[in-house]
């Protein structure tokens, strides 16, 4: 075979790869038995995406120029659940990603055990060799359903002072982590004064059946919603406890503590002052949701509402 042919026959094969690192700059491009994964990069902004029917959004990304900056405003919001708990023990997280809340966590909360859980092996493989993230004695990583591992934590005793919801697909969150009875199991494995925070979206056409699927659960929730970018963090402080009975925090403290969490935040790009000033307003707020909309279930989570976006 001659160098000519061999070269035509090796471009005949590989176009769509070439088509989509010319397109992205791409690293690296697998699919995993979830979904399809990409890392590309422009500048200094390194980035994952998962592609499966609709989205093209990144899920992380890191700036190289300064590696510890949260780039996107729900990682930076999320942060909000150190005002009401700046001092956790243990943390689960669910849903890797690029690995920078369990990353950054680990830096801010040294004393704090942190266990999270990602179904997909190929996303802790791609966070470990892109994003820089790595696992200790105290920062731990369990590679199966976060259904199971809530079941199994729950009959081992294990409880967490700070549990964040931070599972997508690609596509949205896994409907089968949207549930009520999935709520339920989250509940049931917070301490006392535990503070649930969950990662979502204010433009889905599930939004008034998930934020009534947290309602049902939890009660009252601080509904903190950023219009500029369609992200929404639900913080619930005290979640074990019935919505009439938590101690609310006034804006004032919820300020001191944010000041007093300022340094640490810096480097991280974390405005936490004006988080908590957001958080306040958020917190004596009304819903905004139709609260007739059926929450959702196990017999009842209709995903192809969000084909309607």
């Amino acid at each position: 075979m001659s160098i000519r042919l061999l070269l035509l026959l090796l471009l005949f094969l590989t176009p769509h790869a070439s088509a989509e690192a010319d397109k992205y700059g791409v690293l690296h491009e697998e699919r995993s038995l979830y979904t399809r994964i990409l890392v590309h990069q422009n500048k200094d902004l390194l980035c994952l995406k998962f592609t499966l029917v609709r989205s093209d959004s990144n899920q992380s990304c890191k700036d190289l120029a300064q590696p510890k900056r949260m780039v996107f405003s729900y990682a930076q919001m999320s942060m909000a659940a150190l005002l009401f708990n700046p001092n956790p023990d243990r943390i689960l997280i669910v849903g890797l990603g690029g690995g920078t809340l369990p990353m950054a966590l680990r830096e801010l909360t040294p004393d704090a055990v942190i266990d999270t859980v990602e179904i997909d092996p190929a996303v802790i493989r791609v966070a470990t060799d892109y994003f820089g993230y790595r696992t200790d004695a105290q920062n731990l990583i369990f590679t199966e359903d976060a259904r199971v591992f809530g079941k199994r934590a729950k009959i081992k005793g294990q409880r967490y002072d700070l549990i964040i919801l931070d599972a997508f697909n690609g596509d949205y969150i896994p409907e089968h982590l949207m549930t009520v009875e999935y709520l339920q199991e989250m509940r049931d494995l917070l301490t006392p004064d535990g503070t649930l925070v969950a990662n979502t979206f204010s433009s889905s056409n599930l939004y008034h059946h998930e934020s009534n699927s947290y309602r049902q659960v939890f009660g009252d929730f601080i509904n903190y919603r950023r219009q500029d970018t369609g992200n929404r963090v639900i913080l619930i402080p005290q979640a074990q406890r019935n919505s009439d009975t938590r101690t609310p925090l006034s804006e004032e403290l919820l300020l001191d503590r944010a000041r007093a969490l300022e340094a640490d935040l810096r480097p991280y790009d974390v405005p936490i002052v004006r988080i908590a000033a957001d958080v306040a307003i958020a917190a004596g707020a009304k819903p905004d949701w139709n609260l007739r909309k059926r929450p959702l279930s196990d017999q009842y989570s209709p995903a192809n509402l969000l084909r309607k976006r």
